[in-house]
């Protein structure tokens, strides 16, 4: 396995916000500026004299490589329909004052996007930029360009729908009578690039959704590069982050890289409360290369990191309070200590992981309430199920058939308890040991 020397990871930094020379002529365009504000956005103009009001009414007219800079504000989508879906390559930066003149996304000028819970709202990506579809005119699929999502808070909290109202459970089916959606099985911020596409997603929050995917999940295709650096994922389910590859070649001069570095993920759930899969703060597929540094993976249902056997080297990551294991590739599980001596695809080159004992500055009423949970398994379940007398069951055994279990409940009274920005925040803002998110620099 070969290292990814610091010469490539230069290359790969600088690279994002360069076009790729495989870039084609739709993708090719110059792009505009746009404008958006919650507090003097009006139309659909998008100037910095008259923005618009919500990226979610000029997203018709967006166009490749457009710029979309957004103030301050609480933001739902057009319509409060609660996802923006994106179909060609654009750069979106959260954080601004009204003016566009000021910038600290984490802190006086949080751009936050959620919407409601109302029956048939979307339950798609809050943030969806999808541009593998995309056609030039002779009918190819469009190449290159860049994609950069960066100071977004991504709250999924008021798009669940939590068990009797009380923000402790969510469920994940519709309710018709009271006029509820299911929780969105979603991502919070979703992107899959074109071949050759650069993507970039760096100092957002993601917080409360509920995907079976990552919450932030980049996928990158051949001959394409994606950066995921000072994120702050807590509260969700799935994974945390997740590099995708949509490429399936051998040719190592096009796989797809990545870098992943300073991002906290904290308490990553399970997907449902007797769910075997998600749970780890960061999943990575097979066919890329990946370099990942300096991160905080803590509190995962499952794990920290979950490797179905990406070409990987780990430098400078902590490790604390996962449940199964720190490091699972393919499918060997291990604790941080043993990850070098056990790892068959790891770089060797690895060093600098720790696990360390941390104290999370997160709300005390809701680490009350986590530290509640009742933990379920499948085995538990399906243990606690059998089969009762009933004349039904007697029938069935004359009859020779199999017997009906009796019901067992499956649904845990906590599980991803509403977390408020206010309340988790201020667990993103600080580092340890130099490891994880910090507060965004103000501009």
């Amino acid at each position: 396995m070969k290292k990814l020397t610091t010469v490539i990871l230069c290359m790969l930094l600088v690279g994002i916000s360069s076009y790729s020379q495989k870039t084609s002529k739709n993708f090719a365009n110059k792009g505009r500026d746009w404008y958006i504000s919650k507090t003097t956005g009006s139309g659909q103009l998008g100037t910095k004299e008259r923005p618009a009001k919500d990226l979610g009414n000029i997203i018709h007219h967006l166009k490749p490589n457009d710029r979309i800079y957004i103030a301050e504000g609480t933001y739902m989508s057009k319509g409060k329909r609660g996802s923006d879906e994106i179909n060609v390559p654009v750069k979106i930066y959260g954080g601004y004052d009204t003016t566009f003149t000021t910038r600290d996304p984490w802190d006086k000028h949080k751009t936050i996007f959620t919407g409601v819970n109302e029956y048939m709202k979307l339950t798609t990506p809050r943030i969806y930029i999808r541009t593998d579809q995309q056609r030039e005119s002779n009918g190819q699929k469009s190449e290159g360009s860049v994609i950069i999502v960066d100071g977004i808070i991504i709250d999924n909290g008021p798009r669940n729908r939590y068990h009797h109202d009380k923000n402790l459970a969510i469920r994940r089916q519709a309710s018709p009578k009271s006029g509820q959606n299911p929780s969105p099985e979603s991502g919070g911020i979703v992107i899959v690039g074109s071949k050759y596409t650069n993507i970039a997603v760096q100092n957002c929050v993601v917080m409360n959704t509920a995907p079976t995917e990552g919450a932030i999940s980049v996928r990158v295709f051949k001959g394409g590069k994606g950066i995921i650096q000072n994120n702050f994922c807590i509260n969700n389910t799935g994974y945390g982050i997740q590099a995708r590859t949509g490429y399936v070649g051998s040719d190592k001069n096009v796989t797809p890289k990545f870098v992943i570095k300073y991002n906290t993920v904290l308490f990553i759930w399970k997907h449902d409360a007797i769910a075997s899969y998600g749970g780890d703060g960061l999943a990575l597929d097979q066919n890329l290369v990946a370099s990942v540094e300096n991160n905080v993976f803590g509190f995962g249902h499952m794990g920290g990191i979950y490797s179905k056997g990406a070409d990987l080297t780990l430098n400078n990551n902590l490790f604390t309070g996962n449940s199964k294991y720190d490091y699972k590739e393919i499918n060997s599980k291990m604790k941080v200590e043993d990850i070098l001596d056990e790892s068959e695809k790891l770089n060797p080159y690895s060093d600098g992981n720790e696990s360390l004992l941390i104290k999370i500055p997160v709300a005390e009423k809701w680490a009350r309430i986590y530290a509640s949970r009742i933990e379920m398994s499948r085995a538990a379940v399906d243990a606690a199920v059998s089969a009762s007398n009933s004349g039904a069951n007697q029938l069935r055994s004359m009859l020779g058939m199999n017997l009906q279990g009796n019901s067992v409940k499956m649904d845990a009274e906590v599980f991803l308890p509403l977390l408020t920005i206010e309340e988790g925040l201020p667990a993103g803002l600080l580092p340890w040991n130099g490891k994880g998110s910090t507060m965004p620099k103000s501009k």
